[in-house]
């Protein structure tokens, strides 16, 4: 596992052009609700959805991505929502089914990018196997993770990544539960490009995510992102800017993680980039061997036939 920056400098260089405004990115890349005819964003006031919205446009402006050629696909929680406010296509698919949903998509239309929106519940609970699964094939799509720590939608109850000992509405004593780690779980299962970054650090939220699009294979970006209703209020922090301060305050790089002692990092937030060693992409290997069955070069095997096979 290598440890990098969150930085697409592990991509081919481009020359960068001047950040466009705002405006002009939401106009080209954006589907903002209409308050005239009553409808608005769905998130909460201050939630941090709004900042990590931003940020995934910001992405898709810097690598000049096509709107046309992206597809969305969110699971179940506050953020399903949030693929109806690009200018791209979405699924919205069942609870923890964005990842299976993903594969199909890109097996299909390996020209298009393609991009999951799910929470910490939907993508390590109940869509945990599909998440394992993806990473293990190495399909090329990027896996957004919108971690707050709990169910939002549904009453703030605790998920698989509450921290020890914080109070949600199903732990009002306090968790007891260990928490995983969704960039070591990501690695662990075969993801060649992990990262981790919070809805304070915006800049570097961005680079994250562009360079997870970038990159060859799964990818995950991990963005801890506030509900300040549901787990912050009760865990003394009950407002937006509490939270972020909170998150300000509590992350370091890997770069200086990795000059301390582990007592010194024991409750921080690790913000950064990892890698994995190169494995084949599941979408190439499988139109390779297409190819070479339908051009007569491979057989069925027969049961009992053949060699032992020589193990990658």
């Amino acid at each position: 596992m290598t440890t990098i920056e969150a930085s697409p400098a592990a991509a081919p260089a481009r020359k960068r052009s001047a950040p466009k405004p705002m405006e002009e990115t939401i106009e080209f890349y954006g589907n903002v609700p209409n308050e005239n005819e009553g409808k608005h964003f769905r998130y909460c006031p201050g939630c941090g959805l709004g900042i990590a919205q931003s940020a995934i446009m910001r992405a898709f402006e810097r690598l000049e991505l096509d709107p046309k050629e992206i597809v969305t696909v969110g699971g179940s929680g506050c953020y399903a929502v949030m693929g109806s406010y690009y200018q791209a296509s979405q699924a919205h698919m069942g609870h923890g089914r964005a990842a299976a949903m993903g594969t199909a998509i890109k097996l299909c239309r390996p020209d298009l990018t393609v991009v999951t929106l799910q929470g910490d519940g939907d993508a390590l609970a109940i869509g945990a196997q599909h998440f394992v699964h993806a990473a293990r094939r190495n399909i090329d799509i990027t896996v957004i993770v919108f971690n707050n720590f709990v169910y939002g939608e549904t009453g703030g109850q605790h998920g698989p990544t509450t921290p020890r000992e914080t109070i949600t509405q199903t732990s009002p004593y306090g968790m007891v539960e260990n928490d995983f780690d969704v960039v070591d779980i990501a690695l662990g299962s075969g993801a060649g490009y992990a990262a981790r970054t919070t809805v304070y650090h915006a800049q570097h939220m961005v680079r994250a995510i562009e360079g997870a699009i970038q990159h060859k294979g799964f990818s995950v970006v991990e963005i801890l992102q506030n509900c300040h209703e549901l787990w912050g209020k009760r865990n003394g922090m009950p407002t937006a800017p509490d939270m972020l301060k909170w998150y300000k305050d509590n992350s370091i790089t890997a770069a200086r993680a990795a000059k301390l002692e582990p007592e010194d990092i024991l409750g921080k937030f690790i913000i950064g980039t990892w890698t994995g060693p190169e494995r084949p992409e599941l979408g190439e290997e499988w139109r390779k061997l297409v190819d070479r069955v339908q051009g007569g070069e491979v057989e069925a095997a027969k049961r009992g036939s053949g060699k032992p096979p020589a193990l990658a």
